[in-house]
């Protein structure tokens, strides 16, 4: 009696030594992920303001941060202060002279006109006196000299009237267009560069991680916020080669989520590549030979709507 006992006990033992968890579970395991966003600054400057917390939702084109830029609003002065300066330069070049100096140049252009008829005049009076032998050649040449110095005089000034009535020559006037428009890209340069005082959301994501606080230096390309994108939810779970050929691209499959009291939400396979290490791996109870190669399936919801609302790292089943 007592061998029969002992052996049914036996018996026994073997039994709850082959029912190892890794022979129990036929449904492969894997993790829920998103894929994970860092927003950053393109120039430093101290964190001014925090709009968000940490878990938060929020939206495209939220603002998460205000960061404090003196530099910026110093800059900003200057290249307003050259576009007033280098717009100045250009209207002048433009318009030529002021009021005033066109006024002064009809003047003087009237002055010479009167000087140059004066001239003229005499002019003919000493050439008909020369004819009857009247004067001597000298005294006509000195008349003459005196006519030509006052035709030069009234015609040069009547050149510089037209010149300041058609403004500065061309080139002066690109010159000025071209300080202008330098000055205008100064302006549009501080513009874009105080924009980034505020720091943008550039998805729909929640907030995993503020990196800074009140009053530090944010440099430029440091992770300010750090979060999970929320359309990026996926499904990953790694496999042998084995099994592989159970997961065809493109193919959908059903996956349970435990934690939701089993509720089962279809997947679509999208990605298929190798691993190169066992850490890599996501299953819990890995099913495997040695020499197997291990390959990461990577799913999607097929409703998104679904996805949003699966917790990250949270544990999924693949139905056989």
């Amino acid at each position: 009696m007592k061998n029969i006992v002992y052996t049914f006990s036996f018996l026994l033992f073997l039994q709850s030594c082959s029912n190892d968890p890794a022979k129990k579970i036929k449904n492969l395991e894997g993790k829920i992920e998103r894929e994970q966003l860092s927003v950053t600054t393109k120039i430093p400057g101290k964190i001014h303001r925090i709009l968000v917390e940490e878990g938060q939702l929020v939206h495209k084109g939220d603002t998460l941060m205000v960061l404090e830029l003196p530099e910026v609003d110093a800059k900003s002065k200057q290249a307003q202060g050259a576009l007033e300066a280098a717009q100045a330069q250009y209207d002048m070049a433009v318009k030529g002279a002021t009021d005033g100096q066109m006024t002064q140049l009809r003047a003087k252009v009237n002055g010479l006109k009167e000087q140059f008829d004066f001239a003229q005049k005499s002019l003919d009076r000493m050439g008909n006196l020369l004819k009857d032998s009247l004067i001597a050649q000298q005294k006509y040449d000195e008349v003459y000299a005196k006519y030509q110095g006052a035709k030069n005089q009234y015609l040069a000034a009547q050149a510089e009237l037209a010149d300041v009535q058609h403004g500065a020559r061309i080139e002066q006037q690109k010159m000025a267009l071209g300080q202008k428009e330098r000055a205008l890209g100064a302006v549009s340069e501080v513009d874009v560069a105080a924009k980034e005082r505020y720091i943008i959301a550039p998805q729909d994501m929640t907030v995993e991680t503020i990196n800074l606080k009140v009053g530090e230096l944010a440099l430029a390309g440091y992770s300010l916020v750090s979060g999970y994108i929320l359309d990026g939810t996926y499904l990953r779970v790694t496999v042998p080669e084995g099994r592989v050929k159970d997961f065809a691209k493109g193919s959908e499959k059903t996956v349970t989520i435990p934690y939701l009291s089993n509720k089962t939400i279809q997947a679509k396979v999208e990605t298929i590549k190798p691993l190169s290490s066992y850490a890599s791996i996501s299953t819990a109870y890995p099913d495997f030979e040695q020499q197997e190669t291990l390959f990461e399936i990577r799913l999607t919801p097929v409703n998104n709507a679904e996805g949003k609302d699966l917790l990250t790292k949270a544990t999924f089943l693949v139905k056989e």
